[in-house]
């Protein structure tokens, strides 16, 4: 935005906010109040929506960690299915071979 637009936009913000106030059908009080209720509700909203993606976030992590744990036994499992079949093909006995 140009040196022109800006001008332009606080121009007509200026006015807007002044043909507002002409016309506003509460007192400046009640307004205020009005103003303050609504920042107010729109606060608590803001907590809200954070205590939920905190929570959902908290949600995917465990499902992630629990995804990892089936996995690391999966691996488990098949290094152990691989130990024994070298066993079974080398002959080794089952206390030779590869440690853990």
């Amino acid at each position: 935005m140009d040196k022109n637009g800006l001008s332009s936009f606080l121009l007509g913000l200026g006015v807007g906010v002044g043909i507002g106030m002409l016309f506003a059908p509460k007192s400046g009080s009640e307004t205020r109040q009005l103003i303050k209720d609504k920042a107010g509700e729109g606060t608590d909203f803001l907590k809200q929506r954070g205590s939920d993606l905190k929570q959902t976030a908290a949600d995917w992590v465990d499902k992630g960690k629990d995804a990892l744990g089936r996995q690391k036994d999966s691996i488990a499992d098949a290094v152990e299915a691989g130990r024994q079949a070298y066993r079974d093909t080398v002959g080794a006995p089952p206390s030779e071979g590869f440690t853990r």
